[in-house]
């Protein structure tokens, strides 16, 4: 089997294994956050976690982008941009933003968020700088790429907004959860994953490629059933949670 034989295979169940793990966290709660509970065994760092999740997406991209046969474009060069200012973040700023000091998460979650990213980093840098059919400069000026990056930047400014009210929930060293307000809060329990949704959705569109689908619809199934749970917590905890808030979309979901 050739490598580009064993690329196509892979990304083909890469998309049926999706659909597993949607309908799998629609009835198990994954573990971290305001979720984490025993019985899932060693626990690490909360923010050593996200560095090693998240900076291994970070990292893979940029040696797909290095070690490509292909000389260096003006697109490739803008998608490993906005790759990176999203996982440069997520591993080396977010973590260390959160008022999360002596938290947990187990060591399993971090394991099984690393396979992912290193699968869905696998199928999407290898498509932009080897296997895919490249992209020329003008193709910065198509309505694909451009209504696609609009919407990546779109989602990405959502996300920040929702991660910065999170992390300026609670005062130095107060520990708890409250009921979070302002931006899309005021519509939703979790503008933040609206957010990443919306940016991975551009990035397909941006892309024009099916591992750019098949990223979309991993970061559906997984944070559209946390969501879901999210907003069961909210309630369940808050005797005054607004009624009028939805779980991800407004007034829709």
């Amino acid at each position: 089997m050739s490598q580009g034989e064993f690329y196509q295979i892979f990304l083909y169940a890469w998309f049926g294994l999706s659909a597993f793990v949607f309908l799998l966290l629609l009835f198990i709660r994954a573990p971290y956050g305001r979720h984490n509970r025993s019985g899932w065994g060693l626990q690490i760092s909360s923010r050593l976690g996200w560095v090693l999740m998240e900076g291994l997406s970070a990292v893979m991209m940029a040696a797909f982008f290095v070690l490509s046969h292909r000389s260096v474009g003006a697109v490739s060069l803008v998608f490993l941009g906005m790759w990176e200012i999203h996982y440069v973040h997520r591993a080396f700023i977010y973590p260390f933003r959160r008022r999360d000091e002596g938290k947990t998460m187990p060591l399993v979650v971090v394991v099984m968020g690393m396979l992912f990213n290193a699968g869905n980093c696998y199928l999407n840098g290898r498509y932009l700088f080897s296997y895919g059919p490249g992209y020329s400069l003008s193709y910065l000026t198509t309505f694909k790429f451009l209504s696609g990056a609009a919407l990546f930047g779109i989602g990405f400014v959502i996300n920040q907004q929702s991660d910065w009210i999170l992390s300026h929930l609670r005062a130095p060293g107060e520990t708890g959860y409250r009921i979070p307000k302002g931006g899309l809060f005021d519509k939703v329990s979790c503008p933040n994953y609206l957010g990443e949704i919306l940016e991975w959705t551009g990035w397909a569109l941006a892309t024009w490629s099916l591992p750019g689908v098949s990223f979309a619809v991993w970061t559906a199934a997984n944070l559209v059933p946390r969501a879901l749970a999210h907003h069961r917590w909210y309630r369940e905890h808050f005797d005054d949670y607004p009624e009028s808030r939805k779980a991800l979309i407004p007034y829709v979901l």
